[in-house]
């Protein structure tokens, strides 16, 4: 079955073609990011006019590198949420219209399990059930995936998403943004200990996270250098901020592992590119016997492969939707 799918949530255009939700024929990607860097974050209203710019000759690109027709095309998918709504509605407008014009089905998928199933490309032995830890700049959570179509959440961010906190600190340091890329570098070789940072802890939700404090701790580090016309040292701070992340995030999903008893743990989202984290994570997987999958950096990221992935999936669970799918801003993982 080759799925045509669309992804458009956030700043990234991206477009592919899947073949039974396995392999990936084409994944045509454009990029937005040297636009949102002039201004430190993205814009919603420039990110949902150059996804309508981009999103048609996407399309066409991935059926030409895929070698495949129109004709060829089994089923439409989409990101339908959750996402900036703007970019969103780009995606599932789109979608919606070539699906009706092709007379296949179309099939929304949830953004979040999207990223999930960019391990099911990555790792063709991987089955549910297991434990997804799923970074990005937009969420931050931990799913129990019971089937490719059966999740929940265990534990999330009652604030900020780690992604956003790298993005906030890389502004401090004055590295550029997405934060997430130039941090890394910045702290290899930095000295993890050199400031001491704060881990949130949720009273009550041993599962949950938050990350503000710890953004306002590294704003703080700054005011405070700033008025005793100090430097920070850049690398230092970086790596310790990494830990802080790692420290916040790693013992939680192992905690739910733990709980959950299946031997088995995925990793989801642009921060699931993050070395420190990745090392972390498989040093406590090889001690506690723990199957870790980690997907390659270039499926962390907004793809349209991964939708194309969970895409299949949804349809065999009999997922799919008409002219009125609407696009959403928010919406629960468990909703699908």
């Amino acid at each position: 079955m080759n799925i045509l799918a669309f992804e458009s949530t956030c700043d990234e255009t991206a477009v592919a073609l899947v073949r039974d939700g396995r392999t990936v024929l084409s994944d045509a990607i454009a990029s937005q990011v040297d636009m949102h860097t002039l201004y430190g974050g993205v814009v919603p209203e420039i990110a949902s006019r150059k996804h309508v710019e981009a999103i048609a000759g996407l399309a066409d690109r991935a059926l030409a590198d895929a070698g495949l027709t129109r004709a060829d095309v089994d089923a439409v998918a989409v990101s339908y949420a959750p996402g900036l709504i703007g970019a969103v509605l780009v995606g599932v407008n789109f979608a919606k219209s070539v699906a009706l014009a092709l007379g296949v089905p179309l099939i929304p998928v949830h953004h979040i399990r999207g990223h999930i199933a960019a391990n099911y490309i990555a790792h063709p032995d991987l089955e549910p059930p297991f434990v997804c830890l799923c970074v990005s700049g937009g969420n931050t959570l931990i799913a129990d995936v019971r089937s490719y179509t059966d999740m929940t959440v265990m534990g999330a961010t009652r604030d900020d998403a780690a992604g956003e906190c790298f993005d906030k600190a890389a502004r401090v340091l004055g590295i550029g943004y997405p934060g997430g890329a130039p941090m890394d570098r910045l702290a290899q070789g930095g000295d993890d200990t050199m400031y001491e940072l704060p881990r949130s802890h949720v009273e009550g939700h041993p599962l949950d996270m938050s990350f503000s404090g710890l953004k306002t701790a590294v704003l703080n580090l700054l005011h405070n250098a700033q008025q005793k016309g100090e430097d920070l040292n850049g690398p230092g701070l970086a790596a310790s901020f990494q830990r802080a992340v790692s420290d916040i995030l790693v013992p939680r999903v192992m905690e739910a592992v733990r709980q959950k008893g299946y031997g088995k743990l995925a990793v989801a989202g642009g921060v699931g590119a993050n070395s420190r984290i990745r090392s972390d994570l498989e040093k406590v997987c090889k001690e506690q016997g723990i199957a870790l999958y980690l997907p390659p950096l270039s499926l962390c990221g907004d793809n349209g492969a991964m939708v194309g992935s969970q895409g299949y999936y949804e349809y065999l669970a009999g997922h799919t939707a008409d002219s009125a799918l609407n696009a959403y801003a928010n919406r629960d993982l468990g909703l699908g």
